[in-house]
């Protein structure tokens, strides 16, 4: 699932490339990813005509402002990433002139946004569990959205902060560092690194964190994520920039998706457990 370092780096370039575009026109082949409006007709009739004002993120959420006042909200899932270029549609198909579009991951299209200049934006899902919803400025107060813990990189995110949420948590930290309503933005890459760099056991349960472990939590969290950022995410899998081009964040791992690998601290072998129904990766000689 793209996490923040990819999110963020989607929303880099779709502000960029689309701020000011107006959408003419919108096409779907999976119209259940639309949940709101629940009508796609009510959705396409609400959208066309739109100006595209700017372009943020709220946790792994992309938020896309319109010069109306309506928000349009997008969230990726597990396998979902956009992309931002030219396509003709080709016996059911879209084909496009891009060469990078000719990864397989970027053929899975589903959703498209036309613009005004020609140019569009497609939403490549390989599973199709990613959603799409359309708020006016009133209902987006309401949203879900808004119900997620602090970002990393705001001053909400900070030790008094996590010792209050971690005092009440008796489960892993693992597993506590990938509740959105907790922490925005972190998921499973970049919570096995951050625990590497810490030196912290996934299974150690976040009531017994210390405060300096905290502390380590904070520094490690903003300086791996800033690498994801600046190293364009992490393309292990599935993701893929709006060009359509891999992240290279893979290069700077040091526990994901190692197991049986050499640990580049201290040469034991990488273990994987799971942790939550979900893998975690560690080094089980730093991390006690």
């Amino acid at each position: 699932m793209p996490e923040l370092p990819e999110v963020e780096t989607t929303v880099r370039g779709l502000q960029k490339r689309i701020v000011d575009k107006i959408i003419v026109d919108f096409w779907s082949n999976h119209k259940n990813a639309i949940k709101k409006p629940e009508s796609f007709s009510s959705f396409k009739e609400r959208i066309i005509g739109e100006k595209v004002k700017e372009i943020k993120r709220i946790g792994k959420n992309i938020i896309i402002h319109l010069v109306s006042g309506k928000i349009l909200l997008i969230h990726q899932k597990m396998t979902g990433h956009l992309l931002v270029g030219k396509w003709e549609l080709k016996e059911g198909k879209f084909v496009s002139k891009n060469k990078s579009f000719e990864d397989r991951y970027n053929k899975y299209i589903h959703h498209m946004f036309y613009f005004k200049d020609g140019s569009m934006m497609a939403f490549s899902d390989l599973r199709k569990f990613a959603k799409i919803e359309l708020y006016s400025k009133e209902e987006f107060l309401k949203a879900e959205v808004n119900s997620l813990g602090p970002d990393p990189f705001t001053e909400g995110f900070n030790v008094k902060y996590l010792k209050k949420v971690f005092s009440k948590k008796r489960t892993p930290i693992k597993k506590v560092l990938m509740e959105q309503e907790l922490i925005a933005g972190i998921g499973n890459i970049y919570s096995d690194e951050i625990l590497w760099e810490t030196k912290i056991n996934p299974l150690k349960i976040a009531s017994e964190v210390s405060e300096e472990e905290l502390k380590k939590i904070i520094k490690a969290t903003r300086k791996i994520l800033n690498k994801g950022i600046e190293s364009g995410g992490d393309s292990f899998s599935d993701y893929r920039n709006i060009d359509g081009n891999k992240g290279s964040f893979e290069k700077f791992q040091k526990v994901y998706q190692k197991e049986g690998e050499p640990c580049s601290r201290c040469k034991i072998k990488i273990k994987r457990i799971k942790v939550g129904g979900r893998s975690a990766h560690f080094c089980p000689n730093c991390q006690k």
